[in-house]
């Protein structure tokens, strides 16, 4: 899953990208308001986490602008303002949720989770599908009650392909999906890592639909 992060305090923004790249996401990071908007307006993102005060561009700013364009992904706003007024300014300019800080990574993570779930039409951390069992809490895989070991990135693509179940998904919208914006994204690395989690899994869970992408499915 791939996450955009938009944060001006140094030390906090450092933090928080180096949690969600340890909770095993992509992570585009900045620090400047006009550079997140034009990143959310045109890079595909899963979920966002916005900071209010942004020097050159504010986070409210930035949220109405994303939603008037119809840029559904779902955002959590940051703030330091504890009024409940700022927290309904923010939910009514289009945010999903809010963190005051100051706050545990833990519940971010969990936040963030609860709102990629939601707006894939999932309702609990467990996705399953033909004894495949892929657990967005902890991170961990069982095919049959048995532990699969996985890379980070085989882990990104099986649950990207999850959590979007019973959808063809494009190579190019996984490889978006899977991969920050920095990252050398190989033409065929999509391929090596489905061979590779079908090999592990043991399970033929992942279909390949020539000329249009993958999908998981439940066995008909």
């Amino acid at each position: 899953m791939r996450v955009l992060l938009v944060e001006d305090e140094a030390r906090l923004a450092d933090q928080l990208a180096d949690t969600l790249r340890g909770a095993g996401y992509a992570v585009d990071a900045t620090r400047d308001g006009e550079e997140g908007w034009f990143l959310g307006d045109t890079e595909p993102y899963d979920a966002v986490v916005l900071d209010l005060g942004l020097p050159s561009l504010d986070g409210i700013s930035i949220l109405r602008k994303w939603r008037s364009a119809g840029r559904a992904m779902p955002v959590i706003i940051l703030t330091a303002r504890g009024a409940w007024s700022d927290k309904v300014t923010g939910l009514d300019a289009g945010a999903d949720d809010y963190l005051a800080k100051p706050f545990q990574p833990e519940e971010l993570l969990a936040r963030l989770r609860a709102l990629i779930r939601r707006s894939s039409g999932v309702a609990t951390p467990e996705i399953a599908c033909d004894g495949v069992v892929l657990d967005t809490k902890t991170a961990k895989v069982t095919v049959d009650g048995r532990p699969v070991m996985l890379t980070s990135h085989e882990f990104k693509v099986l649950s990207y392909l999850m959590h979007h179940k019973g959808r063809v998904v494009p190579r190019t919208e996984l490889t978006e999906h899977v991969y920050a914006q920095d990252f050398d994204r190989d033409s065929n690395t999509i391929e090596v890592f489905i061979g590779r989690l079908r090999r592990k899994l043991g399970v033929d869970i992942i279909k390949t639909v020539r000329g249009l992408g993958y999908i998981v499915e439940e066995p008909g």
